[in-house]
């Protein structure tokens, strides 16, 4: 029996987790192949707001792991849910981040802007590579006109091959520097709404959440009581998660996804701390 074998789908992060930038985290491939071999749903839950579903799906193809678009779930997809909730039909939306923000969006019926006019009704912010300082003045400038500003995803950092890089939670607080208040809501984890889906999707009564952030992807599955797996092949030490408390502690630790597929000796289990 492996440890993958106790759960009927795995949530993974993917920043950190499955890959870094382009490249494949070590054993991470191998490791989901074998799970999906064993039958285990694999879905894969991203605070990273920059893609759409299918171009992160071409992406996991492209590094050997066969996904669809159904199987990814961003925060871009959370926040234009969110958005639905305080901007009427088809309203004009200014964008902040990569195509992912943009096309989640218009895939919920709004019209997308990238400078604020008389008609924007709201603004959304995600991660976006080639963000600059022009759309973080653009959204401060609708944030101090009392627009609704849903941020994807409050990640202070962003995993790449050379480290660690300013998320899209630094530039939220950029903007929020220079408006003088915060977000409105947040999508992305450790908020519920990208594991519910996950869970929604797959019918899951046994789901385990995979992710190398203590402050969102583990924390985000202690939210909905579910167990939790800290990788240490993104942002996370050893150190850091063993001193983890609360709604931060995992379940168990390991050191990459090549425990899925072994027999569990090799992940380290935590006791529970208030």
């Amino acid at each position: 029996m492996t440890f993958a074998s106790a759960f009927d789908a795995l949530l993974f992060d993917l920043d950190g987790v499955v890959y870094v930038g382009p490249d494949p985290v070590p054993g991470a491939v191998e490791a989901i192949e074998r799970v999906q071999k064993l039958g285990v749903q694999c879905v894969y839950v991203t605070n990273n707001a920059s893609r759409t579903p299918e171009q992160v799906a071409e992406h996991l193809s492209e590094l050997g792991i066969p996904a669809e678009g159904f199987q990814v779930i961003t925060s871009s997809q959370a926040g234009a849910s969110l958005m639905v909730e305080r901007v009427p039909f088809g309203a004009e939306v200014l964008a902040i981040g990569g195509d992912g923000v943009r096309i989640a969006l218009e895939e919920r019926g709004f019209t997308v802007t990238s400078r604020i006019t008389s008609a924007t009704a709201g603004i959304m912010q995600g991660y976006g590579p080639l963000t600059d300082w022009a759309d973080l003045a653009e959204a401060a400038v609708g944030v101090r006109q009392g627009l609704p500003w849903v941020a994807t995803n409050l990640d202070l950092t962003f995993p790449t091959s050379r480290g660690p890089a300013p998320g899209n939670g630094s530039l939220v607080m950029a903007v929020a520097n220079a408006a003088g208040r915060g977000p409105d809501l947040v999508a992305g984890k450790p908020e519920p709404a990208l594991l519910e889906e996950a869970i929604r999707r797959t019918g899951a009564q046994r789901p385990l959440m995979i992710g190398d952030r203590l402050d969102t992807d583990i924390a985000a599955g202690n939210r909905l009581g579910m167990p939790t797996l800290l990788v240490l092949t993104g942002i996370c030490d050893l150190e850091s998660g063993l001193a983890a408390q609360g709604e931060e502690r995992a379940t168990w630790i390991a050191d990459d996804l090549r425990v899925l597929w072994d027999d569990g000796t090799s992940v380290r289990a935590l006791e529970a701390t208030p």
